[in-house]
């Protein structure tokens, strides 16, 4: 009876108002490149100081989540990711904008946004408790393994150019690496430069690599920039909901993994929806298609970024450790309205914890309608505009994105380095996201490697830390095989055409006997 009290509550008019105005306001700031869910949380958590703690929590979930689903219209439309945790949308979402089905990707994109949302919200409110003993049982050793398995990925992401992967993404490695160390604070790579003390930021980073090369290829080739198609004009739900079914078990499995991974302190969205993609594609009777402009690459992206939202709360709310960086913003949110958190605090102040989750759950339905109209017109406008006045527009929004993440513009300048590197890299076949997944993950790989060598050298056993532990035993194992699983299933397939043409062979002879 208590908790349809609390979900009564959450329905109540305010906070039925709060949870749409975060959702649409998320949206918004999600879709523009470098206006993060951080940021926005960051910016309105002030003004949820005057209301009570529950419809203040359900503002800054609403914001959140709209944000990570907004950074898929931008991957989508114009192949320059709102938010770090749409980088893998960008791989099918862009080919079916460009061939004419960006509506139908949108569609996709929302609906699995919502299943994703909704699976880790509901993964929050029942299983809190036992998961958040996952994240304990993660060290130095487990983290470091975690970034290399997320490393691993290169293998999925760069079919037929494994080396080319392998060379971006070591280049994203040297990129991570630039600037004062995580751990002894060493000056690295900075050629004595201002500029890059402070290291290259991975939304800069992120913009650049991304946004610039766009601009410069749209500038330089006077076809348009997406495709008209004839039934664009609709929502195509009813295709949608197909392809949604008969990726039924790709959705579940990648929001179980994006709620997984959200527990994870530091992991978030990228990592989630990039493991996510691997294993959709992995599992697929169709890998090639993958990279192409299939929808089933991204509703396993999208899943998995949204079920990230309930799963980052999990260890936020049980253990005061936050597992995303709006996460952070909303635990200081939290601490400020003298809200105590710990193991005890889905007893002691259930009405606050349950009425928020439950405003999650909402906000997350609400994302259906808000993202189906606010999709539908964005499509239609992307469309519209020309290019002499779209490519002015998100130039300007890609430099006020990179300058307002710390309102410095050294981080402008390295988000228009890079962006030009970035375009020479990609006309000699090297690929964006393998160099943003070195970036991303250099430093959760570094830190967790500097950690569990100093662990291990006192203790005087370096090996048992990395080898030693079960989990960090099966996360390698988990990553050696990503890495050979393209060269064992293409020996696989040489080995069973090889078989198939003897047969044939064999039975031709017989045939003529």
């Amino acid at each position: 009876m208590d908790k349809l009290f609390y979900f009564l509550e959450a329905l109540s008019f305010a906070n039925l108002g709060l949870a749409f105005a975060g959702v649409l306001a998320g949206i918004v700031i999600g879709a523009l490149p470098g206006l993060s869910a951080t940021m926005a949380v960051a910016v309105l958590v002030p003004f949820t100081f005057t209301m009570n703690p529950a419809s203040g929590l359900i503002v800054l979930g609403a914001i959140y989540t709209g944000a990570i689903y907004g950074g898929s219209y931008s991957a989508i439309l114009v192949n320059a990711p709102g938010t770090p945790s749409a980088i893998a949308t960008t791989f099918d979402g862009f080919p079916m904008a460009k061939r004419g089905d960006g509506a139908l990707a949108v569609s996709i994109a929302t609906l699995a946004s919502v299943i994703g949302g909704l699976i880790g919200a509901l993964m929050l409110m029942f299983l809190a408790p036992p998961l958040a003993t996952v994240a304990l049982a993660f060290g130095p050793p487990e983290y470091f393994w975690l970034a290399i398995f997320g490393l691993t990925l290169i293998s999925a992401l760069s079919v037929g150019n494994l080396i080319k992967g392998l060379i971006g993404a070591c280049f994203g490695l040297i990129l991570s690496m630039i600037g004062v160390a995580v751990i002894g604070a060493d000056v690295r790579f900075t050629f004595g430069s201002q500029t890059l003390i402070g290291g290259i930021d991975i939304v800069a980073g992120l913009i650049g690599l991304y946004c610039i090369p766009v601009l410069i290829d749209l500038v330089a080739t006077k076809d348009p920039h997406l495709k008209v198609a004839s039934d664009s004009s609709g929502f195509r739900l009813g295709e949608s909901f197909a392809i949604l079914m008969r990726n039924k078990v790709n959705a579940i499995r990648s929001s179980v993994i994006g709620t997984v991974v959200g527990i994870l302190p530091g992991a978030g969205g990228s990592v989630a929806s990039l493991v996510s993609y691997s294993e959709s594609r992995r599992s697929s009777k169709n890998p090639e298609n993958y990279g192409k402009g299939e929808p089933g690459g991204i509703i396993a992206t999208e899943a998995a970024n949204n079920a990230t939202v309930g799963g980052g709360f999990i260890p936020t709310l049980v253990l005061g450790i936050p597992g995303t960086p709006p996460d952070a913003v909303i635990l200081g949110a939290l601490l400020v309205q003298g809200i105590k958190i710990g193991p005890q605090l889905f007893t002691s102040q259930g009405s606050i914890v349950y009425t928020f989750i439950f405003g999650l759950l909402i906000g997350t339905l609400l994302m259906l309608p808000i993202g189906l109209v606010v999709g539908r017109y964005a499509y239609k406008s992307i469309v519209a505009i020309p290019k002499a006045a779209l490519v002015p527009t998100i130039a300007f929004l890609t430099v006020i994105g990179s300058f307002a993440i710390h309102n410095n513009l050294h981080d402008s300048a390295v988000m228009l380095g890079l962006g030009v590197i970035g375009w020479g890299l990609n006309r000699a076949g090297f690929a964006p996201s393998p160099i943003v997944l070195g970036l991303v993950l250099g430093q959760i790989a570094e830190q967790g490697f500097v950690q569990a060598y100093l662990i291990g050298n006192a203790q005087g056993n370096i090996l048992g830390q990395f080898f030693g532990r079960p989990i960090s035993l099966a996360i390698a194992a988990f990553a050696i095989l990503t890495l050979f699983y393209p060269l064992i299933a293409s020996a696989i397939g040489a080995r069973r055409a090889k078989k198939s043409a003897v047969d044939q062979t064999v039975e031709s002879r017989d045939a003529n006997a």
